[in-house]
């Protein structure tokens, strides 16, 4: 059975960002997987990294030592084929609740060794969900910046925006003159559902995913090997491999030599 957790990184329970994580969830369910969820906001407390660095040590690389409400979150991602999590964008970045996650999800596998980074060998595919009253583009130099540290740490990454959101059921108990009511409620019944089919989608597709990108970091990993031809990995890694080595790899995780750019 393929393990899937979904993180929910909102405080309101029912808006935007929890139906958004919840469909991707089903989605994933639909395909097959078992989910299991948690909301940050509901854990018991826990905090942000302390840079205690006992994630550094021999005994427990890559694992994060502090014992609170979010151990069970960062332990059941470990043991996960892929991972769906979502945040609202609170002034111009993703919430504080989810940043302790974020934090303490990543820290442990940066080494600080210049030949070998991460120390994080089970890549897994991952979702970031962002939700933000403002236009889908404002912030995308700041979600490419998750999502290249989130793909090297804990494996590739796609990320589905929601923007010019309903942020409440009515406006006039509101002196708001940034938003027009009717647009954003016009949005919500006309845009919002197709972006939910899409989490759906995109939940849905994280267990064919896990396949394919898991055979791109391995190909990155025997990048080292010289004398074979240039391979051009799923998401677009172009590596040296010999002949041989990639057949297997390609027979391993059921990939037509179709599929790959050589």
């Amino acid at each position: 059975m393929t393990r899937i957790v979904a993180v929910n990184g909102s405080p309101r329970k029912g808006w935007n960002t929890d139906l958004l994580v919840e469909e991707a969830a089903k989605g994933a369910e639909a395909a097959g997987a078992e989910v299991a969820r948690f909301d940050l906001y509901k854990l018991e407390k826990f905090t942000g990294c302390v840079s205690c660095f006992g994630c550094k040590r021999k005994a427990h690389e890559g694992e994060c030592v502090i014992k609170d409400g979010l151990k069970p979150v960062l332990d059941a991602v470990k043991e996960a084929d892929a991972v769906i999590m979502g945040a609202p964008n609170y002034f111009g970045d993703l919430c504080a609740e989810f940043k302790l996650f974020y934090e303490r999800l990543v820290f442990p596998y940066l080494t600080y060794n210049a030949e070998n980074p991460c120390c994080n060998t089970r890549k897994i595919p991952v979702l970031l969900i962002m939700t933000s009253n403002a236009p889908d583009t404002m912030y995308l130099n700041m979600l490419e910046n998750y999502r290249n540290t989130l793909s090297r740490f804990i494996g590739p990454t796609k990320v589905l925006v929601s923007g010019e959101t309903l942020q409440v059921k009515d406006y006039s108990k509101y002196d708001w003159t940034f938003f027009n009511p009717e647009e954003r409620k016009q949005r919500r019944e006309t845009v919002f559902p197709r972006e939910l089919e899409k989490a759906f989608a995109e939940g849905k597709s994280l267990l064919g995913r896990s396949g394919k990108e898991t055979l791109a970091f391995l190909v990155e990993g025997f990048g080292a090997l010289q004398g074979g031809p240039a391979l051009r990995t799923p998401d677009g890694l172009q590596v040296q491999c010999l002949p041989h080595l990639v057949r297997l790899l390609l027979e391993g995780f059921g990939v037509a030599q179709s599929g790959i750019d050589h």
